[in-house]
């Protein structure tokens, strides 16, 4: 359970960073700004590691032996790309009015490494469904607080929660690696 957590922590910063940017333009309407961010980032965030759990329990008679190799080497791959983007500046400095087209784009475009990460739930003794449940509400309740935080803060804490959530995916891997 604390593993499952941790991951659905992990996978939200993404969504936290974005929302955080979004939120620092201070645009009119913050309440449906943080109720879009919410439901757009924590559905994707549900379903896309849920594709991947799909896909790779399919794979995992072809890979059982390999399949700790595979998952860590995914999240380390996850994680090292997080912790760079949060080095990086984000990519909501030119958006200058947020529309649905945009959130799913931002949506998709922060959840495709959940689906990668979703190989790992077939190593963990867990529900992927709840899992899957799990990681779409805190990514959505994360979300709606990257919105406020941003608002009030701006965007210094937006590579700093990127990173976090980086180094948190490398943990989890070498978790499963070694134990």
């Amino acid at each position: 359970m604390i593993e499952v957590l941790l991951l659905a922590f992990a996978l939200s910063m993404d969504a936290f960073a974005v929302s955080i940017g979004l939120g620092s333009k201070r645009l009119e309407g913050h309440k449906l700004l943080a109720l879009k961010a919410g439901l757009f980032f924590g559905i994707f965030q549900a379903i896309m590691p849920l594709i991947g759990y799909l896909g790779g329990h399919g794979l995992l008679g072809f890979v059982s032996e390999y399949a700790h190799y595979i998952a860590f080497g995914l999240l380390l791959l996850i994680g090292a790309k997080m912790i760079y983007e949060g080095v990086n500046e984000g990519i909501e400095e030119g958006i200058t009015k947020i529309t649905n087209k945009l959130m799913l784009t931002l949506a998709i475009a922060t959840s495709i490494d959940a689906m990668a990460a979703g190989f790992s739930l077939t190593l963990l003794d867990f529900n992927p469904f709840v899992a899957c449940f799990l990681i779409g509400l805190t990514t959505c309740v994360i979300s709606i607080c990257g919105i406020y935080v941003g608002r009030l803060t701006g965007t210094w804490l937006e590579g700093k929660a990127e990173v976090f959530g980086g180094v948190v995916l490398v943990a989890i891997g070498f978790r499963i690696l070694f134990f």
